[in-house]
């Protein structure tokens, strides 16, 4: 999981913990749909909790794009742990099929990161340690391309995350034309 320093962390209490954990699903959720410049008072509304409590867990916005930014890192991070015992290449496409949730989140909030940060390189250091043993096992196994690089298949799976799609099902199609391209021959 991510060791990110960030300003904010996830309280002790079992009610706060709650409170906490709602405002990120709901933060994700309104900045993927509305982007960076989302109203906080929805994003408490939408996780049932009064303004007042979003401002005691995240006293500044930056506070909550950073603790947005880094649960999503930890996601990928417990995504890539669950798909461990899969087959290879299932492995890589399940976290992969989680990545594509993670860039849609990171497009929305990218401009107001700061991407020299120490936040942010730990983050990544996470995010490809997470995903990088999947990509070796998959090609070990002589199910993707020799050639192709982790950087390459974040790259293009992070491309098919600017187009606008009718629905999930759409994506998730979309995103298996992709990876066909990657799989060995």
């Amino acid at each position: 999981m991510a060791d990110a320093p960030i300003a904010v962390r996830r309280p002790q209490r079992a009610d706060a913990r709650r409170n906490f954990d709602a405002l990120l699903a709901a933060a994700r959720d309104v900045f993927a749909e509305r982007g960076a410049d989302a109203s906080l008072e929805e994003i408490a509304k939408r996780a049932g909790v009064g303004i007042g409590t979003l401002y005691r867990n995240f006293p500044a916005r930056q506070d909550l794009f950073e603790a947005v930014y880094v649960e999503e890192i930890n996601q990928l991070a417990a995504a890539a742990e669950a798909a461990a015992s899969l087959p290879p290449w299932q492995a890589l496409q399940a976290w992969l099929k989680r990545f594509v949730a993670y860039a849609v989140t990171k497009r929305a909030i990218i401009d107001v990161l700061n991407r020299d940060s120490e936040m942010f390189r730990s983050s990544r250091a996470t995010m490809y340690a997470a995903g990088e043993p999947l990509m070796a096992r998959a090609q070990q196994a002589g199910e993707v391309r020799a050639d192709a690089s982790f950087d390459d298949v974040l790259r293009l799976v992070s491309g098919l995350t600017s187009a606008a799609f009718v629905d999930e099902e759409q994506r998730d199609r979309v995103l298996r034309f992709a990876l066909d391209g990657i799989r060995a021959r």
